[in-house]
C-alpha cells in the first residue's frame, strides 16, 4: 500500500457518499426517506409522495407555501445529488492515492473539500426551506414534522468535513517510492 494516511479519508468520503446518495433517493422515489411529512404527504430532492421526479416542484398543500421564492429553493435541493458525485470522484481518487500516488490524495481532498461546501449551502437551505414550510403548515393546524433525510445530510456534511481534514493530513503522509524497490 502506497499511503496508509489516506484511508481515514477515504473512509469518511465512501461514508459521506453513501449517506448523500439515501437523501437524493429520498421521495418520491424511496418514501422512508424524507426531508418533511405533512399528512400523507413525504418531501424529498426530487419531489413528494405521488408526485413525478422532477427538479423543482410545488407544494400540494393549502396555505401560503407554494410562493415563488420557496419554489425557488425547491430547485436547489440538486445540489446533493451533485455532491453524491463529487464525493464518489473523491472516494475514486482516494483509491488511487491509497494504492498509488500521492497525486490521488490531494485531488481527493479538493473534491471532498467541494463536496463539503455543495452539502454545507444544500443542507442550509434545506433546513431553511423545509422548516419554514414545517412553521408554516403548522400554523394552518396541518401536523407536519421533520424527516429522516435532514439528519442523513447532516451526517453525510460531517463525514465530509471529517474526510476533507483527514485527505489534506494524508496528503503528508509516507509514500513509497516505486522505483527504489528494485
Amino acid at each position: 500500500m502506497a499511503a496508509s494516511g489516506a484511508l481515514p479519508g477515504l473512509f469518511f468520503c465512501f461514508s459521506a457518499m453513501l449517506l448523500l446518495i439515501f437523501v437524493s433517493v429520498s421521495s418520491p422515489t424511496w418514501n422512508s426517506i424524507s426531508f418533511l411529512n405533512a399528512n400523507q404527504y413525504a418531501f424529498g430532492v426530487f419531489g413528494y409522495t405521488g408526485s413525478k421526479v422532477q427538479v423543482g416542484y410545488y407544494f400540494p398543500l393549502p396555505g401560503d407555501i407554494n410562493t415563488g421564492i420557496l419554489h425557488s429553493l425547491t430547485f436547489v435541493l440538486i445540489l446533493y445529488p451533485i455532491a453524491a458525485g463529487l464525493s464518489g470522484l473523491a472516494f475514486l481518487f482516494g483509491v488511487c492515492g491509497a494504492g498509488y500516488h500521492r497525486a490521488g490524495t490531494v485531488f481527493m481532498t479538493l473534491l471532498a473539500g467541494l463536496a463539503t461546501l455543495c452539502t454545507l449551502v444544500a443542507w442550509i437551505i434545506s433546513m431553511s426551506l423545509f422548516g419554514t414550510v414545517r412553521d408554516r403548515l403548522r400554523s394552518e393546524g396541518i401536523n407536519a414534522n421533520w424527516g429522516n433525510a435532514n439528519w442523513l445530510a447532516l451526517g453525510a456534511l460531517v463525514a465530509l468535513l471529517l474526510g476533507s481534514c483527514t485527505a489534506a493530513c494524508g496528503i503528508f503522509g509516507h509514500y513509497r517510492d516505486r522505483r527504489s524497490r528494485r
